[in-house]
C-alpha cells in the first residue's frame, strides 16, 4: 500500500470530488483516478460511490479514513523527526480562522511566523457560512491543522482548545434609534427589533442567542450577514440593529453602541486542534509563537 494511494484516498474524501482532490494535489484527475483504483484493488473492496452529480465514501471508504489519516500523520512526524536534525523546519501548516473578530493580528502572526520558517508553507482558510462550527469540522477532517476559532458556550467536542482571548460585545443602534438617547440597554428593551446578526455556528451568534435564552426572550433576526463590517454598515443605515465586539464599532454619528447589562455578550477566541491527529513540528511552532506574538501586541 503506498503513501500515495492514501494521500489521494484522504483528498478525495476530503472533497468529494475527483477533479477537485487532483487540484488539491497539483496533479491530473487521471492520476488519481488510478491511485483510487489500485487501492481499491489491493483492498478488495469499493471506497467510493461514484455518479455524475456526486462521491461519497462507502462503509468500506469510512472505516478506511481515520486510519489513512492516522498512517499519513505518522509518515509525516518521521519526515519531521529527520528534517529537525539540523536542518529548518519544513512541511505545511493549514490555518483556519475568523476573519475582522478582533483580539489577535492573524496577518502579524503569520508574517513573523513565515520569516522565523521560511521553509514551511503557509496555507490559509477562512471561515465561511457556518463560522466556528466549519472551522471545527475542518480540523476534526483533516482538512486543517490547527484554528482561530470562536467558543460562545458549549465547547467543541473532538477538540484541544485553550483560550486566547475575551472578546466584549454591545448593542449597536441606528443614531436616530429610540434608544439612541440612553446610555446602556436591557435585552427586553430591544428584543423587538429586527436584529442583523451573523449565521449558526458563529460564535457571536451562539453568544448572543444564548444571552436571550437565559433571559427568556425571543427576537427576530432580519438579516444573516458573515461579516460585522458588514453588520456594523447595515445597522449605521438603519436596516436593524446588532451586536459588535467593541473594537469594530463605528466611529461615525451614525449610530451608538450600548453595553448590555442584564446579561453577558462576551465570547472567546480559542487556539484549537483535533482530538485524533497528531500535531507536526511546524503545526507545534506556530502554536508556540501564539503566546509571544499576542504578549508584543497588548
Amino acid at each position: 500500500m503506498e503513501l500515495r494511494h492514501l494521500e489521494y484516498f484522504v483528498a478525495v474524501a476530503a472533497e468529494r470530488s475527483f477533479t477537485r482532490a487532483a487540484g488539491r494535489l497539483h496533479v491530473v484527475q487521471s492520476a488519481v483516478s488510478s491511485a483510487i483504483s489500485a487501492l481499491e484493488r489491493e483492498l478488495g473492496a469499493v471506497l467510493f460511490e461514484r455518479s455524475a452529480q456526486r462521491v461519497s465514501l462507502t462503509d468500506a471508504g469510512e472505516a478506511l479514513l481515520p486510519r489513512a489519516r492516522a498512517t499519513l500523520d505518522a509518515a509525516q512526524s518521521a519526515r519531521d523527526a529527520v528534517q529537525e536534525v539540523g536542518r529548518e523546519l519544513h512541511g505545511t501548516v493549514a490555518v483556519g480562522c475568523l476573519t475582522a473578530v478582533g483580539g489577535i493580528d492573524f496577518a502579524g502572526l503569520l508574517g513573523e511566523f513565515h520569516r522565523v520558517h521560511p521553509r514551511v508553507r503557509l496555507r490559509l482558510r477562512a471561515a465561511t457560512w457556518d463560522g466556528s462550527a466549519g472551522l471545527a469540522r475542518s480540523l476534526v477532517d483533516g482538512e486543517i491543522d490547527v484554528a482561530f476559532l470562536g467558543i460562545g458556550g458549549r465547547p467543541f467536542p473532538q477538540l484541544r482548545t485553550r483560550e486566547l482571548v475575551r472578546i466584549p460585545q454591545v448593542l449597536v443602534v441606528p443614531a436616530d434609534h429610540r434608544l439612541a438617547k440612553q446610555d446602556s440597554v436591557t435585552l427586553a428593551e430591544v428584543a423587538d427589533e429586527p436584529f442583523i446578526d451573523y449565521p449558526l455556528g458563529y460564535a457571536n451568534r451562539t453568544a448572543n442567542d444564548q444571552a436571550f435564552r437565559a433571559a427568556g426572550l425571543e427576537r427576530v433576526i432580519g438579516m444573516e450577514v458573515t461579516d460585522v463590517g458588514v453588520a456594523a454598515e447595515f445597522a449605521t443605515h438603519g436596516l436593524g440593529v446588532t451586536i459588535l465586539p467593541t473594537h469594530v464599532v463605528p466611529q461615525a454619528r451614525r449610530c451608538k453602541a450600548l453595553p448590555v447589562t442584564d446579561q453577558s455578550l462576551e465570547w472567546s477566541l480559542h487556539l484549537a486542534t483535533a482530538e485524533n491527529r497528531r500535531i507536526s513540528s511546524a503545526t507545534a511552532a506556530l502554536m508556540e509563537m501564539v503566546d509571544s506574538h499576542l504578549a508584543r501586541s497588548r
